[in-house]
């Protein structure tokens, strides 16, 4: 089991993640829907993160995870519905939304990697653009957060030069270094050769253990288990089936979850 989620990790500022409401959710989204051209993706789904929570979207491909993740932090934009972050409307036409934005890290499946610059400066970019971070304080987020993912002897490497696992987990430590309230993770693993999967896996189970707010779209089911404080089963735009991960993965209650958990397992 995970440690409390509100706790902070050793050595880091409390206030880093608990300077918000966490009654509150961070992530809310009410009747929210996509449609490309005539395919409706999202179909006036209701979902839910509480802070401190680490949720685990897990289904077949095509029943709309990547999509919700992506209409989150608008990277879609929703064709209705509405969506909350830390209680403010980032679907609102007024939101300042690369202000909402700047709360969500975002880790894909592909790392996203500028090629021509070193791990390094992949890291400080962001910073000093958006947080107008000297070069100094920079560099020194960015090396904590490389430590923290066991890259602390790549900064002045190239991510040609690193493993899948290694770009992947750049690309983590480069979220992490704007500070952000909560972490999406869209099948950070999927482009991944089998062997390299599960050091990335690790460093988020880390994170969960430190209270980050977490929502994985994933298809590991051993670390939706382990980690999840709540598995959501989505299929066709919707929302089958949710529970903890003893519930869902163990002993699921609709068909269509069982029907998939066969076919992966």
């Amino acid at each position: 089991m995970r440690a409390d989620a509100t706790a902070a990790p050793d050595g880091a500022d409390p206030a880093d993640h608990g300077h918000r409401d966490r009654s509150v959710p961070a992530i809310e989204a009410r009747e929210l829907r996509k449609s490309f051209g005539d395919l409706e993706v999202l179909r006036g789904l209701d979902f839910e993160v509480a802070a401190g929570e680490v949720v685990c979207v897990v289904g077949p491909s095509g029943s709309g995870k990547s999509t919700l993740l992506r209409c989150i932090n608008r990277l879609e934009e929703p064709t209705g519905g509405r969506v909350l972050i830390e209680g403010e409307d980032i679907t609102d036409p007024d939101a300042d939304v690369d202000l909402l934005r700047s709360r969500i890290g975002m880790v894909f499946q592909s790392f996203n990697l500028f090629p021509h610059l070193s791990v390094l400066r992949n890291l400080t970019i962001a910073q000093r653009r958006v947080r107008g971070r000297s070069k100094s304080e920079a560099d020194e987020v960015a090396r904590r957060n490389l430590e923290r993912v066991g890259l602390a002897d790549k900064v002045d490497a190239y991510p040609a030069h690193l493993s899948g696992g290694q770009q992947q987990r750049a690309a983590i430590a480069r979220a992490l270094s704007m500070d952000p309230d909560m972490m999406l993770f869209d099948e950070p693993t999927s482009a991944l050769d089998p062997e390299l999967v599960g050091e990335v896996l690790a460093v988020m189970k880390d994170l969960a253990n430190e209270g980050m707010t977490m929502m994985v779209v994933t298809h590991e089911m051993g670390f939706a288990n382990d980690v999840a404080d709540r598995v959501v089963f989505m299929d066709e735009g919707m929302v089958v089936e949710q529970g903890p991960p003893s519930q869902v993965l163990g002993s699921p209650q609709h068909e269509r979850t069982r029907r998939f958990l066969k076919l992966v397992h």
